[in-house]
């Protein structure tokens, strides 16, 4: 099914992962971390490797079109970048999510790069409607009705939130039941918040024809 909005051609036409559809704010109101542009794809859980839709690239560093952008103090003030796992500053009030960064840190292929230039990471904030090929496809670790590396359901009306990769992960199992306290799950429970932040509702899952999924977003 197309979805209509304010993004013009298809997601073939664009090597980004996240679709602006009825966009929220562009917000360029903070600087990247180091990390933002080193980090490896799939960051913190490599096993089960993190499996995407093949038009994402994960072979660049730094951080990934339709990836979540969180707040970094342990870097300094007005910082943002990509999941941190508990470590030396990090704790459940510095990791917390933002928004979804809109390019990957070093630009698209066939567009500039304004990221190693500039140091800034544009992402949305303040609501929105998205489509993005970039979410978490198999579970991290064994919860719920999940054994590790099953795969995971996308169901409309489902919460969003981060996972320890920085991608969208579901915060309901496949009965419905809640994740949002799972540590194996969440990147901000990892680091000591009791529940994460749902940071968009489901409204419809990827399939064949189109390997996105569609969202509002809520932060």
């Amino acid at each position: 099914m197309a979805m209509l909005g304010q993004a013009s051609g298809g997601f073939t036409e664009s090597s980004s992962a996240l679709r602006l559809l009825h966009v929220g704010i562009r917000n360029t109101n903070a600087v990247l971390t180091i990390d933002s542009f080193t980090q490896t794809n799939p960051p913190i859980v490599t096993t089960p490797s993190t499996t995407i839709s093949n038009n994402v690239d994960t072979s660049v560093l730094g951080v990934l079109s339709g990836s979540v952008a969180f707040t970094r103090p342990d870097e300094g003030s007005n910082y943002i970048g990509g999941p941190k796992e508990p470590g030396a500053g990090v704790n459940a009030l510095c990791t917390k999510p933002v928004g979804l960064f809109i390019n990957n840190a070093v630009g698209n292929a066939y567009e500039n790069t304004p990221g190693p230039a500039s140091g800034l990471g544009p992402y949305v904030s303040a609501m929105g409607t998205y489509a993005s090929q970039l979410f978490e496809t198999q579970a991290p670790a064994a919860a719920g009705t999940y054994a590790q590396a099953d795969d995971l359901t996308y169901t409309s009306g489902m919460g969003l939130m981060a996972s320890r990769n920085g991608y969208l992960i579901p915060a309901q199992d496949s009965a419905g039941a809640d994740l949002a306290t799972t540590a194996s799950f969440s990147s901000e429970v990892t680091n000591g918040a009791a529940v994460a932040t749902t940071i968009a509702i489901l409204r419809m899952p990827a399939d064949s024809t189109q390997p996105e999924i569609v969202f509002d977003q809520r932060i």
